[in-house]
């Protein structure tokens, strides 16, 4: 590891300094999420049907599919990315504050690509307000989808309220450095700063910390998210108490697994071998194998129950999983990361920055993939199969791909925009890192 001085000018490098690579990345990223605007725009013009879904009955489909899997995916990241920095400002764990503020800022994108995704399957974005934001008040009692709105709504503000605490310091600060150009936006942000206020500050995030942690089991997803497939009994591969803990593993490996895919991403594109440092990506690879040994622990949970003299309609089911490629190859996926977690664990020489990314992406294509067969599957198998004459069967259409493709191509433009106007590793952690190093080496001439 470098013994070179974090200095505050390390930080504000992404917001200083611009390279052809970053304008390729914006151009690639924008070229893939325009095409799926495009695809969107012919969805609204042609109505549901370019995708199939809402085809169930004798069609033969389902009515949700890889539009609600990938929702599902999203809430889990950006909820994951939530608990993540909650515990490292609750518990002290001053190791992983260099990426906290990452995990937040995912929070926000994931629940933009969420929220993204109801609008997209809502068919047309005017139901949005004709059916959900005026009617609020009667929807709200026994709508599955205005509960969605509810959540991912109360989780934006916390998060954002959140974020802008922290960001107030930080640009007070820094904001000789920062580009003029964005002056009434760091104004704007800081209304009314004084220094009088950051402890108080300080007291209310790791309050507001406390809430996220206690609420994740409750609200996030853990509760409302899951509670809405588990407490439907006509869809046997839904229902159950299991789903609230399953959903909460999946929720923190795929938010571990994109903190590391973006710590690696912007250490290596600036240099920041001494901000996000070798332990960091050690750390959060354990913890990436710990949730990913308790999201194959429920899935064991749920395969013995599922065919050891289940019912038939939940027997049904799982024989349906178990005759799936797609669910082995994810399940394999799992199995093959925790291997390596594990094998790196006893021989750390195994380890590295790389392998923790193909790592990070083997859980995040595992869980994705999981996610839209539960939802399948549970449709394609209810209590009731009224149409069992004709099975069911789902293929996502083009749009549907696209739509994945778009939303983390969304998500990558959101953070090459966010880089750019704020530090997205916090200061604190650079003046915690710099005590540390004066602890080690004495003061830097540097200073």
């Amino acid at each position: 590891m470098s013994t070179k001085t974090p200095q505050k000018a390390d930080i504000l490098r992404p917001i200083q300094n611009t390279s052809k690579t970053y304008f390729v990345l914006v151009a690639v990223a924008g070229a893939l999420f325009g095409l799926f605007l495009l695809g969107w725009l012919y969805q609204l013009y042609q109505g549901m049907v370019v995708t199939g879904l809402s085809d169930w009955g004798t069609g033969g489909g389902v009515t949700w599919g890889l539009y609600i899997g990938a929702f599902i995916w999203w809430v889990g990241i950006a909820h994951g990315g939530i608990i993540l920095s909650a515990a490292v400002r609750l518990l002290g764990m001053e190791r992983y504050m260099p990426v906290a503020r990452l995990a937040e800022l995912l929070t926000i994108a994931g629940l933009s690509a969420a929220g993204f995704y109801i609008i997209i399957h809502l068919g047309r974005p005017d139901r949005m307000v004709t059916s959900v934001l005026t009617h609020y008040h009667i929807t709200v009692h026994n709508s599955p989808l205005v509960w969605d709105v509810t959540v991912i709504t109360a989780y934006f503000v916390l998060t954002a309220t959140y974020l802008s605490l922290t960001l107030r310091y930080d640009i007070t600060r820094l904001r000789g450095e920062l580009p003029d150009r964005l002056d009434p936006f760091y104004r704007f942000m800081t209304i009314g700063y004084s220094e009088n206020e950051d402890e108080v500050v300080e007291r209310m995030v790791w309050w507001l910390a406390l809430a996220i942690i206690i609420m994740a089991p409750l609200l996030l997803h853990g509760g409302v998210i899951p509670w809405l497939f588990a407490l439907i009994p006509s869809m046997p591969g839904w229902f159950g108490a299991v789903q609230g803990p399953q959903f909460l593993t999946i929720a923190l490996t795929s938010a571990i697994s994109g903190v590391i895919l973006l710590s690696y991403g912007f250490r290596w594109a600036y240099d920041w071998d001494h901000i996000i440092t070798d332990d960091i990506f050690r750390g959060l690879t354990l913890w990436l194998g710990f949730f990913s040994m308790l999201f194959l622990w429920l899935q064991l949970q749920q395969m013995v129950t599922g065919s050891f003299a289940a019912p038939i309609e939940l027997a049904a089911v799982w024989e349906a999983n178990f005759a799936n490629v797609l669910y082995l190859f994810a399940i394999g996926l799992v199995l093959v990361t925790l291997a390596y977690i594990f094998a790196q664990a006893i021989r750390p020489a195994l380890f590295s920055k790389k392998r923790a990314v193909v790592a990070s992406l083997a859980i995040l294509t595992a869980t994705l993939t999981e996610k839209i067969l539960f939802v399948v599957d549970g449709l394609l198998h209810p209590t009731f199969e009224i149409y069992a004459a004709t099975p069911g069967v789902y293929v996502p259409s083009l749009i549907e791909i696209m739509s994945v493709i778009g939303t983390i191509s969304m998500v990558i433009l959101f953070f090459l925009t966010v880089a750019k106007v704020v530090p997205v590793v916090e200061l604190h952690a650079i003046e915690h890192l710099q005590q540390d190093h004066e602890g080690e080496h004495g003061p830097s001439s540097d200073d």
